[in-house]
C-alpha cells in the first residue's frame, strides 16, 4: 500500500473517531462533564476513559503495514491531555500504550508504539496549562506531530531487521504526520461546546437581568395584582405555558393554561408541599396518557422551586408545560435563578417597607415634638394680649386655628406648599404681636409654586430666625422667608440679619450631636434627610443667618 492510499485511509479513520466523539459529546451527561470549568477525580476519570477508548479503537482501526499499524491512536491522547490535563492524557496514554503492546507483543514497532503513547500522554499533559485556549488546537497538532515524529525515531533506533523499519517510516511517517489535524477538530469541538454554555450562560444572565428589571417596581407593592404581573412576565420571558407564585398554603397568584380553575381554587397540591417542606427542587414530568401533573388542568411538566426568605421557606415558583418536556441544565439554572431572584426581591421589599414604616414613625414622632413647642409660645402671646387688646387676641385666636386647621386637615406627611406658607403667616402674625414693630417680615416667594412639602418644615425655621436671630439680639430685626424656582428644584429659604449662628451648633447639627431638649433646627434637618436624603444648608451672614433646603 502507496503512500497516498494509507493517508487517504488514515483520514477515513480520524474522521470516524471524530464523528464518534461527536456523538459522545450529545449524550447530556457526557456534555454537562465536558462543559464543566473545574474538574473532580471522578469527571476526570470518566474522560480518561473515554479517551482511552477512543485511543484504542484508533489501534483496532489501524492499517496494516509490514507487521506495523497506521492508526489514529495518538489522536485521542493528545486531544485529552492538551484539552482536560495531564491525568487524562497520561491515564489514556498508558492504557491505549499497554493495549498496544499487548495484541501485538513481538511486533515491530510494539514497544516504540508503547513508550511514544506514554509520551503523547505526558508531552500533551504539560502544555494543558501553558497555553491560551485560542491556540490550544495549534499546539494540539504540534503535540501530536512531535509525538509521531518520536514514534519514527523510536522504531528508527529500536526495531528489527533495521530495513523493514525503515521502510516502515518512509511509508507511514508523513500520512501519519499529515493525519494530526484530526486533533485539531477535537480540540475545536469541545471548545465549541464550551463556548455554547458561555453563550446560554450569557443569555440567561441577560434573560434574568430583564425579568428582574422588569419585575422590579411590582415588588415595591406585593399584592394579589402584582404578583400576578410578575408571573405573566416570568411566563413571556421563559416561554412557558403557566406560571405560579405560592405562600405556605395557597396560590398567591397564577398565570397561562388554567388561569380560570387554579384563580378559583388556590389550595396546593401534595407535591408542592414535599417541595416546600423538603426546600427541595422538584422536576416532575408526567410520560403516561390520561394523566397530568394537576387535578384541575392537563399539564404535563412542572418545575416547583421553594422560595425562601432569612434561610425559611416562605413560598414556591412554579413553572408550568403543557408537553412531556425534558427540562434541561440550563432551564433548570435559569430557574433556580428566577427563585433566589424573587426571594430576594421579596425581601428587599419588605426591609424597603419596614424602612418606610420606620421613616413615617419617625417624621410622625418629630412633628409631634415640634407641635408642643410651637402651641407653647402662641398660647403665651395670645395670653397677654386677653387683657390689654381682646380684639387683638381674637385675631390671633384665628391665626392660631387657621394654622391648626392647616395642620389637622393633613392625612399625609407632605402638604401643598401654599398651605404651609398660610401656617407660616398665621405664625408670623402671632409674632408680629409679640414683637411689635422690632420684627419685619419679607417674603419673597414666586407666584403659582405649585409642589408638596412636608408639613412643619418652614415654621420652625421662621421662629428660630425670629426667637434666637432677632429677639436675642434686642433690637430691631428683619427676616426673609423666600421661595423661588431654580431649574427642576425649589429654593426655600429663611434668613435673618440679628445673631450669627454659632458654627459649633452648625457642626452639632450636621453630625447629629444636638442635645434632646434643642428641638427645631436639628428636627427639621433631619425631617428633610428622611425624606429626601438631604437636610439643612446653614449659612453664617455677617450679620445673620441663612437656612435654605431644595426640594
Amino acid at each position: 500500500m502507496n503512500e497516498g492510499k494509507i493517508f487517504l485511509s488514515l483520514l477515513e479513520k480520524s474522521s470516524l473517531i471524530i464523528v464518534l466523539f461527536i456523538m459522545i459529546t450529545k449524550i447530556k451527561g457526557f456534555k454537562y462533564i465536558f462543559q464543566k470549568e473545574k474538574y473532580k477525580a471522578k469527571d476526570l476519570m470518566i474522560i480518561s476513559i473515554i479517551f482511552s477508548l477512543l485511543a484504542i479503537l484508533g489501534t483496532y482501526n489501524g492499517i496494516s503495514v509490514q507487521g506495523s499499524l497506521a492508526n489514529t491512536r495518538i489522536i485521542a491522547i493528545v486531544s485529552g491531555g492538551v484539552l482536560f490535563g495531564p491525568l487524562v492524557g497520561i491515564v489514556s496514554g498508558v492504557i491505549s500504550g499497554v493495549h498496544r503492546y499487548i495484541i501485538d507483543i513481538h511486533g515491530i514497532t510494539s514497544f516504540p508504539c508503547f513508550i511514544s503513547s506514554i509520551f503523547a500522554g505526558i508531552i500533551s499533559g504539560y502544555f494543558y496549562k501553558r497555553i491560551d485556549d485560542k491556540y490550544r488546537w495549534i499546539y494540539g497538532i504540534l503535540c501530536g506531530v512531535i509525538s509521531e515524529s518520536f514514534t519514527m525515531l523510536l522504531i528508527y533506533l529500536i526495531s528489527k531487521p533495521h530495513n523493514v523499519a525503515v521502510n516502515i517510516i518512509h511509508k507511514i511517517y508523513i500520512p501519519m504526520i499529515v493525519g494530526q489535524i484530526g486533533i485539531g477538530f477535537l480540540v475545536s469541538i469541545v471548545q465549541a461546546i464550551k463556548k455554547e454554555k458561555d453563550e446560554v450562560a450569557a443569555f440567561q444572565s441577560k434573560l434574568a437581568l430583564d425579568i428582574a428589571n422588569k419585575t422590579l417596581p411590582y415588588f415595591r407593592s406585593i399584592n394579589k395584582d402584582s404578583l400576578r404581573i410578575i408571573c405573566q412576565i416570568i411566563k413571556d420571558e421563559i416561554n412557558s405555558d403557566s406560571v405560579a407564585i405560592t405562600d405556605r398554603e395557597k396560590v398567591l397568584a397564577y398565570v397561562g393554561i388554567g388561569e380560570e380553575i387554579f384563580n378559583r381554587s388556590t389550595g396546593l397540591s401534595d407535591i408542592t408541599k414535599e417541595s416546600m417542606e423538603k426546600n427541595k427542587i422538584l422536576n416532575i414530568k408526567v410520560e403516561n396518557e390520561g394523566y397530568s401533573v394537576s387535578e384541575k388542568v392537563n399539564l404535563k411538566t412542572v418545575m416547583i422551586i421553594p422560595l425562601t426568605e432569612s434561610n425559611k421557606v416562605i413560598g414556591s415558583l412554579k413553572i408550568y408545560y403543557t408537553e412531556q418536556y425534558d427540562m434541561s441544565h440550563s432551564k433548570k439554572a435559569l430557574a433556580i435563578g428566577l427563585s433566589q431572584m424573587i426571594s430576594t426581591l421579596m425581601e428587599v421589599s419588605k426591609i424597603e417597607k419596614m424602612k418606610e414604616a420606620k421613616n413615617k414613625a419617625e417624621i410622625k414622632a418629630l412633628q409631634t415634638q415640634i407641635n408642643p413647642h410651637f402651641l407653647f409660645n402662641a398660647l403665651n402671646t395670645i395670653t397677654s394680649f386677653i387683657r390689654i387688646d381682646p380684639d387683638k387676641a381674637r385675631k390671633l385666636i384665628i391665626n392660631l386655628s387657621t394654622y391648626m386647621r392647616y395642620n389637622l386637615e393633613v392625612t399625609d406627611n407632605l402638604i401643598d406648599i401654599n398651605k404651609e406658607l398660610e401656617q407660616v403667616k398665621a405664625y408670623v402674625e402671632i409674632e408680629k404681636a409679640r414683637f411689635g414693630d422690632k420684627l419685619n417680615v419679607i417674603y419673597d416667594i414666586d407666584d403659582d409654586i405649585q409642589v408638596k412639602i412636608p408639613s412643619l418644615i418652614i415654621q420652625p425655621l421662621v421662629e428660630n430666625a425670629i426667637i434666637h436671630g432677632i429677639r436675642k439680639n434686642g433690637g430691631h430685626g428683619v427676616v426673609v422667608i423666600g421661595v423661588k424656582k431654580k431649574k427642576e428644584k425649589i429654593n426655600i429659604w429663611v434668613e435673618n440679619d440679628g445673631l450669627t449662628i454659632d458654627q459649633e451648633i452648625i457642626n452639632r447639627v450636621y453630625n447629629n450631636n444636638m442635645p434632646e431638649n434643642k428641638i427645631g433646627l436639628y428636627n427639621v434637618h433631619l425631617r428633610l434627610k428622611l425624606i429626601y436624603g438631604h437636610g439643612l444648608d446653614i449659612k453664617r451672614l455677617n450679620p445673620g443667618t441663612k437656612i435654605e433646603f431644595k426640594v
